[in-house]
């Protein structure tokens, strides 16, 4: 059982993180800006953090096994995030990444291609900064977890596959994941780690 820190608790996949994490009997920090909206957990505490309070951070995270950070990374430094963690000597940090940084083809990020929505580039931009920036870190074990093209509410089924730089696609063409099936993949890592300072990426 481990003592696990989640940053941005309180969003679409961070309570699915949280009661996955529950359901491992792990202890759980659920740390956002208004953490109230998960309710009273049993296992759970929390932790409203200013992001832009990176002592208040760091304090929260302090004597925790691992972090795991699944906040927009738009307006974020990745310093924001690192900083605290190695501060506080926490000993890894999993973050939720993007599927920008996924080739979809040799040499082509799915970021690069013709028909990514402009809509979501900063978001992209900014999490595929993020990765390079973890990339660069030799002293903190960090893992990036990107999920599929389509990550979206759906059902907690265990079936899914695992692959590295490359986006994932179902039989039918589809790149896909759930919010539900992703929080497994991530949770199976932070039992058996089997990326140290890499990313890996999870889809059907």
């Amino acid at each position: 059982m481990s003592k696990i820190a989640i940053i941005g608790a309180s969003g679409n996949v961070g309570t699915q993180l949280v009661a996955e994490a529950l359901r491992r009997h792990h202890t759980v920090t659920a740390i956002a800006r208004d953490p109230s909206k998960l309710g009273q957990l049993p296992g759970v505490e929390l932790k409203p953090v200013d992001l832009n309070d990176e002592q208040a951070l760091q304090n929260a995270i302090a004597g925790h096994d691992v972090v795991i950070s699944s906040v927009r990374f738009d307006g974020l430094r990745p310093a924001t995030i690192i900083g605290p963690v190695k501060a506080a000597h926490v000993p890894r940090l999993i973050v939720v990444g993007g599927a920008a940084s996924l080739n979809v083809a040799p040499g082509e990020r799915l970021l690069d291609s013709p028909h990514f929505p402009a809509a979501y580039k900063a978001e992209a931009t900014a999490g595929t900064a993020f990765l390079d920036t973890l990339r660069l870190e030799h002293q903190l074990d960090w893992t990036f977890i990107s999920p599929s093209a389509e990550f979206v509410d759906g059902q907690r089924t265990g079936h899914f596959r695992l692959g590295h730089d490359d986006l994932l696609t179902d039989a039918n063409g589809r790149s896909w994941i759930s919010y539900q099936d992703y929080a497994i993949a991530l949770l199976d890592e932070v039992e058996k780690p089997a990326h140290p300072r890499q990313r890996f990426t999870v889809g059907y």
